[in-house]
């Protein structure tokens, strides 16, 4: 049997498919921010505590977003 030229093969990516690079890229950026919020935490006080506290309350910005834009 002569394959069909409308076939397609299972590995061929469909228009919207995202990559992995698409889908991990913000969780490994929040979750590198998160780690340097917690490390600096440990190391010094002063504005290593100011850039602690901006660095982790990334985690939460970013869900109450995806919150948000999730309901619109």
């Amino acid at each position: 049997m002569i394959p069909s030229k409308e076939a397609q093969p299972a590995t061929q990516r469909r228009p919207g498919d995202l990559s992995l690079r698409a889908i991990f890229l913000i969780p490994a950026v929040v979750a590198v921010l998160s780690l340097t919020g917690l490390v600096g935490a440990l190391l010094d006080e002063g504005a290593w505590d100011l850039l602690a506290s901006a660095l982790l309350a990334v985690p939460v910005a970013v869900t109450i977003w995806a919150l948000v834009a999730r309901r619109t």
